[in-house]
Parts: structure tokens; C-alpha cells; sequence
């Protein structure tokens, strides 16, 4: 049943993004059981152990600021019938989440089948659903199976919860999105035990009114109903009624112990190995199901004062067991402990109520606790090992006393004649084996970067880079226009503007005449087109009005346009058929008085007044008539047919949103020429000029990257020498503004240097030699952390970095926080989506304080530029109103046709016409409203009487409506509020999916015929898949055109295109499409954008993708799909932006972004978002989410060490690279203003010092030896990197690398190749699947689905690598165990119990049980009872301390066999040897499960590894001839062939 869908548990991707408020989820409470109670390191019957594994589980996921609701079904219960222990402990849990937690737990609903769960989801439509694939017998899997299968079946998406990891700031899951069949199951039913236990519980009500705790109440009455009912039951079978009573007595002693003992002492329990005997269970699992129904029973109770803080401590397994042992071995033995006064009383008391109970005085009193002699546990084996501080290796170097120095002292160190250091200098070098030199420097990754160079010997290369940078010329046009170039002469500033002079009056008076003549010659034809074609007629005005700067004339013409508009306006009413209105007319009437009313006022006359105020009246705004001339109010004639019917403030406010005017700037600034900035624009350019650095958060298309090409300006003009570095997210970035930086700048520089330059992670050019590079974090990090590049760093006057959010990204976000803290320039950090920068900008502040002080207390070496005014403060310039407002529709589909309704996002009202249809909906749902008359738009003071009604004038109706709102919330926060909200919902239809993409063409088409287009409609899956969607919507036109005409069906008519001819002409078309050539599948690509269609998506070759951003961006292209690549800062505006599917991708984050592309600034007033079958409930929760919070990662790792210190040894400059390498240790925004963590760090930092002088890579000095340069450079793929360099240490690659002679040539055969490739896939092609995937492997026989386990020797190495680190890290934890905040520890991390307490001495008994002899040093407290240990501590999500935030991913294992909390293997992928054998990327999207998008990148990351061992084993080796040398070269060589040579 679970084939098909576990094939789709194989992507692993982020559950909780930033926008998590967008993410709501389900967690099944059955399957959140399973995980928690069979995670490996929980020890069955400890259930306050249980309880904490449960909390923090959930505590993380509420950390991570994820909405979740927990279901638990009543069905499920019945499938814990044989396993009573269990069953007590789920309804144990349910309790304890109702009473004790803030969770929201529904347990109402029978199962996933039945019409109120139906309800449920079609309401709230969660995110995805957290579950189990298995359950605890095949039952309740078939069960699980059945509800995940009716989940995806209503488009929930799946997450398997045995197979979910956590870091520091995201969780991880496998998801799957397929969907089967369903079947159903009945209740069992208990009809006895609850009889028994309804009276009982009474019965003990009674004898307790006041109530009591519910560990004494479950455990009086479980035990009285069980021997009441063994008794009943009971057969020849052991164990006896007399026996069953001494369980019960030893039960009852464990449950005091539990209310009487504080956490820490239970804490320190001894460890026995022994187990329950074999022919208990029978009476336990009645025990346990007798608890189930007391808790149910309970439930219903509310008149009994029970406290249930003690529910998650219910039960203590461990300890019932050592009192087993204790009075059934060493009592026996003749040790006799006291169990002190105030113990023995409450047992004394609980266990007489048991016997009131039970009605049976034969099981005997309090004392002798044992009346029986049989045992009652066997013995099992164990072999523990412990974890012991390590005695660390004295170093010497001056930046461990400036970074750790005082912690140093809580450190053990060896002294300098102990066997450990002295060992150090007498390991046999590798080199000495074969002839390696280990100690040679390598060459850096800068250097072994492809350099695209003019002056390349190649001339082919030669002339390739002369057309790219041709290229990047005209693709920058695209971008900027033909006309904004600027010529930069080096020591002149910024043109100013032109003074007044007689000169100019004379060169107005010419303008003007000219303007004038230009407007006689047109306006008869502009007034003449307007009556026959008023939307071309009225276009034709504003495109006159655009290019005229003559005031005067530009007054005439509006006046023009008034009188024609309003003529038109008459004859249209007169016409009988004029019933509908076409209120555009009427629009575009009152944009020209607005504009004439507003911006021309001293121009008005008497007559133009009058003229005005009569049109008002014709059209039905008599206030507005009479407040502008009072004398215009004697018409005599009905008028009433040319009226609008409507209040003019509420036409204004539902019809002129788009064009109501802002509160702009009149000023010019004279360092802006094209247009007026704003005030927070101008703020920026001032950040500039003053050397300043500024973190700028503003929207989509609101000009913030102007002030970066203001920058670039500002800096090519101070000299020839300075250097702006421009940092971009992505590579296509980097091509967009290098495009821009060519053809926005030209400057006559000396020979050698040019005014732009590239460094990505493919190529570079002119990197060293340009004014302004453009590149990527890690590139930069590259040459800020390269020894013998610092003279070109301190060149650096400005660094701009692109989408700064990224700082709080998945993956790279580290390297942006290395680059903020090493840079000493000022910069400009920019983001449309961050919702703290004050607290950016304070850690910033901070990193710049410490330059300020390195740099005033560092001596002078040479020249130095000036830096005193690079540190003043950080400014934060916050601006949030996007200039384009974007109208949301939902669309769905009914009879065929498309159903499009306005989305009325309520409290979100960016669109003014929301602003009266909220105020229509309040006062439709509560007609006595008491302000109804007040807000009532005509009515409302900043409108009453207006003509011009301002956005500020809109916004502050706006607030009014908001606020009244809110009072309507604490009136009645749930009937009046959801019923507006119930009214204000768009109507949605469902459809079957298959009818979605049967008519999606059409729905194109239907934008069209909306003019909506230009167009992007989002996409979320296969990238091959999208293609397919352009060819449906190319088919669905060309069929008409077939069926018109047989005989021509290859003849494309003119009219199946989505392009206007008109825009590009034929040579430039020809020109541009010529870049496609050489590229994949390009001839598909260039038929579809011959008819304005084109697609985008990560895949795609970077030549493919600046074609279709051109074409677009030209208005060549009308329709694009594409997925989540346009969603970082790509230069495509378009009018709508469509989201055509629900998927995992579509989070707030990509939503945000991704509808940031809809509204051309300059050319659309309002954007238009389509969500197309997107389900209502998700749409919601988008459009409601917050920005995210910029949090900090996990800073350090043993590679970065590494790699500073290689820095600070071989620097040309010591002093500045020590005082990078402490920037990057002393300032992580993980740790700003949390000292604890702070001091953490310093350990890391110590303990990765230690591990790398032990294995080699540092002397004592802190001084890079052996195959340093060689990890450094495989930084990205750490630990793999350590465990490479030992494989080649161990000669396991000369071994295995056994070559044939062919042709007088070595080469390797297929075999030996093959396992190469397994052996370095497992190092740097590590990408898991769930554990149910390994019953493919022989599904697929002739794919490689599941890669290989290494190869015996391979993995003995790894072993050895793994208990070096867990040595020396495991010392690293028990030290760091000390920065733990214990008062917490004591506590459940989510409904907050407290179970510490003081120590109870009293009892011999409980300080012989409680000896605390293991070691525990760094073990919860919690996770010590069940009998964790420090042994455990690598296991660090259940063993290590919640207060420390550690993660299993920053200690450097290369796990073998990695299990999920089941302890199932998961095994690996095997796309790398798959695509290795077949060479086919779609081989693994077929067989591996991988998109292409994600196999192309994947492969070509291994490549890329590949490449770079290849390079630093042949610099490393003299002999050109050596085998591993020649096998590596053969690997890299061949993966090269197979890609198609795409990683040079």
C-alpha cells in the first residue's frame, strides 16, 4: 500500500521558513507519539523522560514560530488494544497537552474519514501534515497509510515525523505529494474495565473530596481495578494474585517517590541491566489499560479538584524496576534500608486505599512489601564506555589569548614533555611514502577560477569574450534604456544643474514656441481620435503631455483633453443603449480636473474655474460644483442623465485609487537629474556623500539600488583607484548588474584597469584590475580571507550588498555574516524583506566600534587610505509603501469558465477601493453601527467637500476603518468580526485538477482578452515540466488557426503570437536570439519566443535565461513561466504576476518576492495577482505573514578555522589579517548580546584548534601544516574534507587507483572508476532518503537508486576519523555543559513544569537507589532517567542540555549509518554513480527522484569537487605519472564529457 507514496518521501526541504506565519500544519498525535516513544534513547516506562522528548519536540517547533494544531482520532485509540503500556501513556499525553499546555489538541474528530474532519480541513487547509508511515503493529500502519492517503487526496502535504532534523534555526523533513486510495476501521470496544473504573473513581472521589494529585489517583485505582479484575480472570498462569499485589505494592512506593523526589535526585538513579520477566506483561498491559480509562474518566469530571501538573510524570519504569531489585536481590541479602517517616506514611496511605478500593483485605497491608519469593526481573548485557576531559595541547599564538584567553583557565592543558605533545614531532610524514609534498603551498581558489581574458592566447576565447562583453552592453540597454549613459571624468563631481541666465530665458521662450506649434499641429487630431477612440485618443494626450516641458502648454492640453472627455461623456448618455455605463469616461474626466486643480491652480482663471464646476454638476458632484464656484449652481435644465449616481469622495475612493496623487517632492535634488526623489531616497545619497553605511529596507520597484549606482558614480569619479564591490545572491544577479555597471558608465581609465569586473564561482574577468566588481559572497569571502590579496582589499571604498535577507538564508548565510564583519569600508546592505533592521543595524554598529579601535591601534605599514570618516554610524533608512499597489483575485474554474473574484485582504487594505468596500461590508453587517454616519465616505472630514482627494487623505480614512475594527473586536471578538470576515471572502469553486491544466491555456487567453499581460505565471515543479506548459499554451492557439485552414497548417498566422511586431525589429530579434546558439534544447526556446512565449527556471543555461529576461523586459514577450529563479531581485517587471499551483515552495517568503515583479513602475499604476486554484484558506495565510526576523547561524566550523588561520600565518599583512580573523571570531549575530553563547564559541574555537594540531594540519604555533591547503579549499564539503585527506594518508587511493596500459597510455578500468565514484560519492554527494526507500533498490535493478556502502577499508578510516572527533568533542561538550541554565534544564521546554526541588535525605533507601556514580556531567536531567549517559552525548538532540545551543551538525562526524528517531537507516542516494554510469540527467529525475534543475546543480557541484582535488593532488605531486594523480584526472575529465563541459 506504501510503495508509491514512500517513493515521494525523498525530498528534504526546510518545513519553517521566515514567513512561518503563512505555514499552518497538522501534527497527528498518534504519530508524534510513535516518534517520541520509540526514539532509541528513550527507555520504555520512563515517562517523564517521554514527556520531555514530547516538549521539545514541540517547543522547537514553536521556536521556530510554526502554527500548529495536534489531532488525536478516536479510532486510532483502538489500535493500542494489545498494548496497554503504550495506551496509558497516549492518553497520559492528550491530558497533559490539554491541562498543561497552551497547544491547541482536538481529539473530537472519529478519523480522517468522517464528514466533521472533512470540515475541518476544507476551513483551515493546513500546510502539510506532520505523520508517521509506520505505526506500532501493521494495523495501525495500514491505518497511518489511509490518512495519509485521504491527506494528499485534499492536497495536504506530507511529512514523515521519524525522519525530521532541526538546526539552530530551521527544520528539516522529508515531504511527499502523491495521494491513493483509503479504507476505514471500527471501534473496539471495553465495555467492562470502564464499568470497573466509573465506580472506582467515584468510590475514590468519596474518600478523597478534596481532591488529590493524579499520579496518586491513577495509581489507587488502576491497581484496585486490576487485581480486582485478575483476581476474576485469573488462571494457572503466573504470575499469582499474591505476586500480582507485590507489583502493585513496589508501584504505589515508585509513585510516592515521584511526588516526593526533585528531578536532579531521580537524575542520579543507578543503572541496572535488568528487565521485567517475560510472564509479566499480561498484568502490566491490564494495568496500563486500566489507566487509559481512568484518564478518560477523569476528564468528564469537573467537579473533582485533581491537579494534573504531574502528568507527564505519571510513571517511572527505571525506578519501579530498581525497587524490584532492591527488594527482591539485596533486601534478600540482608540489606535492610530505612525508607524514612514521611515516605513510609504516604505509602502506608496510598496502599490502604487501594485495599478500600479493591474490597479485598487477602492482599495484604502496607509492610512486608514482598510476601512472595519469585523473581520478577532477568538480566540483560551492556557494555558502556564513557567520555573523559581531555587534557588539551598547550599553542602558542597571539589571537587564541586575544579571542579565548580568558576562558584558557577553565581548560585542562597537557604539559610539554607529556607522550601526547611530544608524539607530534615524530609522526611519519605521508610525504615520506610517496613522494608527495604536503607541505607545498596550493594555488587558491582565485587563481583557479576560469579567467575569461581579451588578452587570452586563444583567439576563439578572445573573440567569445569580446561578444559577451558586447553583449552585456545591450543587455544592460534592456535595463536602464538607450540613453543614461554617463562619461566619467575622474576629479570632477557630479554635474550640477544649470544656473538661470539670459541665455536660457531665450532658449525657454524658443521651447515654448516650439511646444506650441507642436500642440496646434496635434489637437485637433488628439480631440478628434478621443471621440471616435477614447482610450487611444487619451493615450495619445499622455504620451504629448510626457515629452512637453512647458508648463503653459502642457495646461492647454489638459484643458483639451477636460472639454473632449466631457463631450464624449455627453453623447454617450444620450445614446438609448448607454444603460451600462463605461465609467472609464468619467475616469479619465477627473483625472484631468485633479490634475488641473492640483498642479496648475496658479494658471486657473475665472472661466476655467467655471468650466470646472460645471462639468462637476453635469456628472452628478454638486459639493464639489458649489465649493468651487458658487455661482455655476443655476442650471436650470435636468441634468440628471449624465450623472454617475455616486458621492463624488466615493467615486474618487472606488474608481481613482491608482491615481490619486502622493505626497511628493517638488524640489529637484541636484544630483539627480531624471526624476525627484523622495525624502528617504534622498537621505540615502547623503548616507553616500558623508562615506556612510546604511541598511535600506524598502519594497519591490521603490528605487533603493539607485542610491548603489549613485555609489558606483560617486567612487569612479574620486579617483582610478578606489573600488566599489557590488554583492549579489545569485549569478544571474551578477549578470544583470554587470549589464547595467557597462552600460551605465564609461571612463577613460589608464592601461591595465577597466570600469567593471566578475568573480563568480565559474569564471572571472578583469577581478583585480576593475573599479567596480560585481560577485558573490563566497568569492568575496574568497579574496577577504586570502593571505596575499590585501593590498587589493584595502582598495575597497564601498561594498553594496544585494538582498542582505539572505543573511538569515538556508544556505551561504554564514559567508554574508563573514563579509559584514571583515569589511572596514562602509557599505549599503540592501532588502525588501526584513522586519528587524534596528537590530541588524546595532550588531552592525558593534562590528564597526571594533574597527574603529583596530584601526587606531594598528601601526601604519606604507600608504593607508583615509578611513576616519568610514565610522560613523549606521544609518537605517525604513521605508514600507510600495509605489504600485497590487490588486489580489482568487480564480477557479465552473462550467467551463473562469470565475475571477477580487481578494479583500481587510486589515492588509493597500488598494483604495478596499477601503469602501470595507466600510459597504460594516455597515451591511451591523446596520446600528453608531460611526456609520461619521466613516460614511461623503461624510468622513478629510473628504467632505474635496476635489482632490490625496492618498494621505486615503490613508488616514484607512486608520479610522482599522481602529473601528479593533473596537469591534473587543466588543464582540467572534460573532460581528467573522461575519464581516465571512462576508468579505471570495467565492471559490472546487474543481478536479486535471480540469485546471486542461484549461489553463485559456485562462491566458483570458488575460489577454483582460489586458493583463505582460504576464509571469509561477510554477513550483519539474523545470522540463514547464517547458511542456508553453507548448500547451502555443497548441491551444494554433489549433484555431489549423482548423481555419487545413491546407496551410504549417503557415503560423500573424495572429497566433503573444508578441506585438511593433516593439523589436526583425534585426534585433535576429541578433538577440542569436545567443541561444550551442545551448541546451535551444531550438525549443526559440520557437516560443518567436511568439512571445517564453519560460525560466533555474536549469536553464545563463545565455537562455538573459534572452528571455531581454525579450521580456523589451515587451517582446507577453507570457512567461518560471519558477522561484525570478524570485530574487530579477529586473522583470510585468502587469500580473500568476500563481498557477499550490505547492511547498509557494511559503510567504517566495510569495512576497515572487509578487514584487507585478507593477511596472512608470507604466502600470496597480499590479495584478492571480492565484489560479490556489486554495482560499493558503491565500489568507500568505497575504497575512510578517517579513522575517534576521537570526543568527551557527558561526564557526573546524574548515573556517582552519582557513583564518592560514590567513593570520601567511598574511602579507599580520596585523590586519589577526584583526579579520578576530572579527569573524568575536562578532556572530548568533551570539550578539548572549554572553553564554559567546563563551561557547571560545571553547569551539579552542577544541577545533586542538583537533587540527592533533591530526596534522597546525603545529603548536597555530602555523598551517601538511594538507591544510588542501582541506581549506574543500571547505564547503566539511567533514568530508578531513576524511579525504586520511583516506589519502592510508594509501587507500593508491591501493584501490590500479591502472591497465591501453595504447601505451594508463587508464582505469570501468570497475575501479565505479568505485571511485562510490567512495567519493559518500564524501561529497551525501544526500539521504528515508529509510522506506531501501525497498526499492530492487524495484529499480538496472538504476543506481540507493548508493553503495564504502568499501570495507574506506569505511574502517571514517571509524577511526569519528572517534578522533568524538574524543575531542566530546570534551568540548562535557565542557561547555557548564553554560547551561539549569533552572531550565528542570523545567518541560513548553508547558513549563518545574520538577526541580529540594533533595530529600531522609530516606537510606532512595540515597542507595540514587547514588549518582554514572557520568552525567552533560546529560538532561531528564533524558538521565532513562539511563542516558554521557556515553549518549553525540546524539545530541535528546541527550545534550536544552540551553545550549549546540547542534549534532557543528561537530564534524561523517556518520555511516545514519538512522532516524526510530533507528531505522536511511540510506543514501545514488544519483551521483546513477548519472555516472548512465550520464543522463533525466535518468535521475526518473530514477532518483531528483527535478532537473536540482540534478543539474548537484552533479555539477560533485564535478566541481572533483575538479578541485584534481588540481591540488597535481600540485601537490612531482611525478606527473602517478596513479591517483592520472585517476582523478580521468574521473574529472569524464564527468566534464558528461556535462557537457559546464564546469570550467
Amino acid at each position: 500500500l506504501g510503495l508509491k507514496y514512500r517513493c515521494s518521501f525523498l525530498h528534504k526541504f526546510i518545513l519553517f521558513k521566515d514567513f512561518v506565519e503563512s505555514e499552518f500544519l497538522l501534527v497527528d498525535g498518534d504519530s508524534l507519539f510513535i516518534t517520541c516513544a520509540f526514539n532509541v534513547n528513550f527507555k520504555k516506562g520512563q515517562t517523564l523522560h517521554f514527556f520531555y522528548i514530547v516538549e521539545r519536540f514541540l517547543h522547537d517547533l514553536i521556536q521556530k514560530e510554526a502554527k500548529f494544531v495536534i489531532v488525536f482520532f478516536k479510532d486510532a485509540e483502538n489500535m493500542y488494544f494489545n498494548y496497554p503500556v503504550l495506551l496509558a501513556l497516549r492518553t497520559t499525553l492528550i491530558q497533559h497537552l490539554e491541562y498543561n499546555t497552551d497547544v491547541t489538541v482536538h481529539t473530537e474528530f472519529s478519523n480522517c474519514l468522517s464528514p466533521e474532519w472533512e470540515l475541518f480541513l476544507k476551513e483551515c487547509y493546513p500546510y502539510f501534515l506532520i505523520v508517521s508511515e509506520e505505526g506500532i503493529t501493521p494495523h495501525q500502519t495500514d491505518f497511518l497509510n489511509i490518512f495519509i492517503i485521504h491527506a494528499l487526496q485534499k492536497k495536504i502535504n506530507i511529512v514523515q515525523s521519524l525522519g525530521i532534523e532541526s538546526d539552530v534555526l530551521r527544520t528539516y523533513g522529508h515531504c511527499t505529494l502523491s495521494s491513493y486510495s483509503h479504507k476505514q476501521f471500527f471501534e473496539m470496544n471495553f465495555k467492562n474495565f470502564l464499568l470497573q473504573v466509573h465506580q472506582t473513581l467515584s468510590l475514590l472521589q468519596n474518600l478523597w473530596p478534596e481532591g488529590a494529585d493524579i499520579r496518586s489517583v491513577v495509581c489507587s485505582i488502576s491497581c484496585s481495578v486490576t487485581l480486582k479484575l485478575y483476581k476474576k480472570m485469573l488462571q494457572d498462569n503466573p504470575p499469582t494474585l499474591n505476586e500480582a499485589a507485590d507489583l502493585c505494592r513496589m508501584y504505589c512506593l515508585s509513585v510516592i517517590f515521584l511526588q516526593y523526589l526533585p528531578l536532579f535526585q531521580r537524575a542520579k538513579s543507578r543503572i541496572i541491566t535488568y528487565i521485567w520477566d517475560r510472564t509479566l506483561p499480561p498484568f502490566l498491559r491490564m494495568l496500563n489499560r486500566c489507566q487509559v480509562f481512568i484518564l478518560k474518566q477523569l476528564k468528564a469530571k469537573n467537579n473533582w479538584n485533581v491537579n494534573f501538573t504531574g502528568l507527564p510524570d505519571l510513571t517511572d519504569n527505571s525506578l519501579w524496576k530498581n525497587i524490584a531489585y532492591y527488594y527482591e536481590i539485596e533486601y534478600s541479602r540482608g540489606l535492610n534500608l530505612g525508607l524514612g517517616d514521611t515516605l513510609m506514611q504516604e505509602y502506608q496511605k496510598l496502599w490502604n486505599t487501594v485495599l478500600t478500593l479493591s474490597e479485598d483485605s487477602d492482599l495484604g497491608g502496607p509492610m512486608p512489601m514482598r510476601t512472595t519469593s519469585r523473581l520478577f526481573l532477568s538480566q540483560t548485557k551492556t557494555s558502556p564506555r564513557e567520555i573523559h576531559k581531555l587534557g588539551l595541547i598547550p599553542l602558542k599564538a597571539e589571537i587564541i589569548d586575544d579571542y579565548a584567553g580568558d576562558i584558557l583557565s577553565e581548560v585542562p592543558f597537557l604539559s610539554s614533555d607529556d607522550p601526547a605533545v611530544t608524539s607530534l614531532c615524530k609522526k611519519k610524514e605521508f610525504d615520506e611514502l610517496i613522494h608527495w609534498h604536503s607541505h607545498r603551498p596550493l594555488s587558491d581558489d582565485f587563481e583557479r577560477t576560469r579567467c575569461n581574458s581579451v588578452k587570452s592566447k586563444d583567439a576563439k576565447r578572445r573573440r567569445d569574450i569580446q561578444k559577451l562583453h558586447h553583449y552585456y552592453h545591450v543587455f544592460g540597454k534592456s535595463l536602464i534604456g538607450s540613453n543614461r549613459s554617463v562619461r566619467i571624468i575622474r576629479g570632477r563631481a557630479l554635474p550640477p544643474p544649470e544656473n538661470s541666465s539670459e541665455n536660457q530665458k531665450r532658449q525657454l521662450a524658443k521651447l515654448e514656441k516650439r511646444e506650441v506649434e507642436r500642440w496646434n499641429n496635434l489637437s485637433l487630431h488628439i480631440e478628434k481620435e478621443i471621440k471616435e477612440n477614447p482610450n487611444s485618443g487619451i493615450k495619445r494626450l499622455e504620451d504629448f503631455l510626457q515629452t512637453c516641458s512647458v508648463k503653459s502648454v502642457k495646461f492647454t492640453a489638459e484643458m483639451v483633453g477636460l472639454d473632449a472627455c466631457f463631450k464624449f461623456w455627453m453623447e454617450y448618455c444620450l445614446k438609448a443603449e448607454a444603460e451600462s455605463r463605461d465609467i472609464s469616461i468619467i475616469i479619465n474626466l477627473m483625472k484631468r480636473i485633479h490634475v488641473i486643480y492640483e498642479k496648475y491652480s496658479e494658471l486657473l482663471q475665472n472661466t476655467h474655474r467655471q468650466k470646472l464646476a460645471k462639468y462637476l454638476k453635469y456628472i452628478g458632484f454638486d459639493n464639489l460644483a458649489q465649493s468651487l464656484s458658487p455661482q455655476e449652481s443655476g442650471i436650470k435644465k435636468d441634468i440628471s442623465k449624465y450623472s454617475v449616481h455616486m458621492g463624488a469622495a466615493r467615486f474618487q475612493l472606488t474608481y481613482m485609487g491608482p491615481y490619486l496623487f502622493r505626497e511628493e517632492r517638488s524640489d529637484p535634488d541636484p544630483r539627480v537629474h531624471r526624476f525627484i526623489p523622495d525624502t528617504w531616497q534622498r537621505e540615502l545619497l547623503d548616507v553616500v556623500d558623508n562615506n556612510e553605511s546604511a541598511v535600506i529596507v524598502a519594497p519591490t520597484s521603490s528605487g533603493k539600488t539607485y542610491a548603489s549606482y549613485y555609489c558606483m558614480e560617486k567612487i569612479l569619479r574620486e579617483s582610478d583607484e578606489g573600488v566599489v564591490v557590488y554583492v549579489s545572491p545569485t549569478k544571474a544577479l551578477v549578470n544583470q548588474v554587470v549589464g547595467t555597471v557597462c552600460s551605465l558608465f564609461t571612463k577613460a581609465l589608464p592601461k591595465g584597469l577597466v570600469v567593471c569586473g566578475v568573480f563568480t564561482r565559474d569564471y572571472r574577468h578583469d577581478t583585480l584590475n576593475c573599479q567596480i566588481l560585481v560577485t558573490v559572497p563566497q568569492c568575496l569571502e574568497i579574496l577577504l580571507l586570502s593571505p596575499h590579496h590585501q593590498q587589493w582589499v584595502k582598495r575597497i571604498r564601498y561594498v553594496i550588498f544585494d538582498e542582505v535577507h539572505c543573511l538569515g538564508g538556508e544556505i551561504g548565510a554564514e559567508v554574508w555574516e563573514h563579509l559584514l564583519v571583515m569589511i572596514r569600508c562602509p557599505f549599503l546592505a540592501l532588502s525588501a524583506t526584513i522586519s528587524n533592521p534596528e537590530h541588524l543595524t546595532e550588531w552592525l554598529v558593534l562590528i564597526k566600534r571594533y574597527w574603529q579601535h583596530a584601526e587606531s591601534t594598528m601601526e601604519n605599514s606604507g600608504p593607508q587610505p583615509d578611513l576616519n570618516d568610514y565610522f560613523n554610524p549606521i544609518f537605517t533608512v525604513w521605508y514600507k509603501e510600495r509605489y504600485n499597489d497590487l490588486e489580489k483575485y482568487v480564480c477557479s474554474l465552473k462550467d467551463n469558465d473562469f470565475f475571477i473574484e477580487h481578494y479583500h485582504p481587510c486589515a492588509a487594505l493597500t488598494i483604495v477601493k478596499n477601503f469602501v468596500l470595507l466600510y459597504d461590508a460594516m455597515v451591511h453587517i451591523w446596520p446600528e453601527w453608531t460611526r456609520m454616519q461619521e466613516l460614511e465616505p461623503e461624510e468622513f472630514r478629510c473628504f467632505k467637500n474635496k476635489i482632490v482627494i490625496m492618498r494621505a487623505d486615503a490613508k488616514q480614512y484607512e486608520e479610522e476603518l482599522k481602529k473601528e475594527m479593533i473596537r469591534w473586536i473587543q466588543l464582540d471578538p467572534s460573532k460581528v468580526v467573522n461575519q464581516l470576515l465571512k462576508y468579505l471572502k471570495p467565492q471559490t469553486f472546487d474543481s478536479a485538477e486535471s480540469e485546471k491544466r486542461r484549461m489553463f491555456p485559456c485562462f491566458v487567453e483570458k488575460l489577454k482578452e483582460m489586458d493583463k499581460l505582460p504576464a509571469i505565471f509561477f510554477f513550483f515543479f519539474n523545470s522540463d515540466s514547464g517547458a511542456r506548459i508553453q507548448r500547451i499554451i502555443l497548441l491551444a492557439a494554433e489549433i484555431k488557426e489549423i482548423r481555419k485552414n487545413l491546407k496551410k497548417y504549417y503557415a503560423v498566422s500573424p495572429d497566433c503570437t503573444y508578441t506585438d511586431r511593433t516593439v523589436v525589429d526583425n534585426q534585433t530579434l535576429t541578433k538577440i536570439l542569436r545567443r541561444l546558439r550551442g545551448t541546451r534544447q535551444n531550438y525549443k526556446l526559440h520557437c516560443l519566443l518567436r511568439r512571445g512565449i517564453g519560460y525560466h527556471h533555474g536549469s536553464m543555461e545563463y545565455k537562455q535565461r538573459q534572452v528571455v529576461e531581454m525579450l521580456f523586459r523589451l515587451k517582446h514577450i507577453k507570457v512567461v513561466t518560471a519558477t522561484s529563479s525570478l524570485a530574487l531581485g530579477i529586473n522583470m517587471p510585468c502587469k500580473s504576476v500568476v500563481f498557477t499551483e499550490d505547492s511547498v515552495f509557494l511559503d510567504a517568503l517566495n510569495f512576497r518576492q515572487m509578487s514584487g515583479r507585478a507593477g511596472r513602475r512608470g507604466e502600470d499604476l496597480i499590479g495584478n495577482v492571480f492565484f489560479y486554484g490556489i486554495p482560499l484558506p493558503k491565500v489568507e495565510r500568505l497575504l497575512k505573514s510578517d517579513v522575517p526576523k534576521l537570526k543568527g547561524q551557527f558561526p564557526l566550523s573546524i574548515s573556517l578555522v582552519l582557513r583564518l588561520m592560514l590567513l593570520v600565518a601567511k598574511a602579507d599583512d599580520k596585523k590586519d589579517a589577526k584583526a579579520k580573523a578576530l572579527s569573524v571570531l568575536q562578532h556572530s549575530l548568533m551570539s550578539f548580546k548572549k554572553p553564554n553563547i559567546e563563551c561557547m564559541l571560545k571553547f569551539y574555537f579552542i577544541y577545533s584548534l586542538q583537533f587540527l594540531v592533533t591530526e596534522g594540519y597546525l603545529n603548536q604555533e597555530c602555523i598551517p601544516i601538511g594538507y591544510s591547503g588542501l582541506v581549506s579549499h574543500l571547505h564547503y564539503h566539511e567533514p568530508a574534507n578531513f576524511v579525504l585527506v586520511s583516506f589519502l594518508e592510508k594509501c587507500l587511493f593508491h591501493k584501490l587507483c590500479i591502472p591497465v596500459n591501453i595504447d601505451g597510455q594508463k587508464r582505469f578500468s570501468s570497475d575501479v572508476m565505479e568505485t571511485l565514484v562510490v567512495v567519493l560519492a559518500n564524501l561529497f554527494g551525501r544526500l539521504y532518503l528515508p529509510p522506506c526507500e531501501k525497498k526499492l533498490k530492487k524495484r529499480f535493478p538496472h538504476s543506481v537508486v540507493i548508493l553503495d556502502e564504502l568499501p570495507k577499508e574506506f569505511a574502517d578510516v571514517v571509524k577511526e576519523h569519528n572517534n578522533r572527533i568524538e574524543k575531542n568533542f566530546g570534551s568540548f561538550l562535557l565542557t561547555i555543559s557548564k553554560l547551561a541554565d539549569m533552572r531550565k534544564e528542570y523545567q518541560l521546554p513548553l508547558s513549563e513544569i518545574d520538577f526541580s526541588g529540594k533533595e530529600y535525605e531522609e530516606s537510606e533507601l532512595v540515597s542507595h537507589l540514587m547514588p549518582g556514580t554514572e557520568s552525567r556531567t552533560a546529560v538532561s536531567p531528564f533524558a538521565c532517567l532513562s539511563n542516558i549517559t554521557d556515553q549518549d552525548l553525540f546524539d545530541i538532540d535528546v541527550a545534550m542540555f536544552q540551553t545550549i545551543d549546540v547542534n549534532d551538525k557543528n561537530i564534524p562526524i561523517l556518520c555511516l549509518e545514519k538512522r532516524d528517531k526510530k533507528g531505522r537507516k536511511c540510506p543514501l542516494n545514488g544519483y551521483v554513480l546513477n548519472f555516472y554510469k548512465t550520464g543522463s540527467l533525466s535518468a535521475l529525475t526518473l530514477d532518483n527522484w531528483l527535478n532537473m534543475g536540482d540534478a543539474f546543480n548537484l552533479i555539477r557541484s560533485f564535478a566541481l569537487a572533483i575538479q578541485s582535488i584534481r588540481i591540488s593532488l597535481s600540485e601537490l605531486c612531482d611525478d606527473e605519472d602517478d596513479n591517483v594523480v592520472l585517476a582523478f584526472k580521468q574521473l574529472s575529465d569524464e564527468f566534464k564529457e558528461k556535462l557537457g563541459e559546464k564546469i570550467d
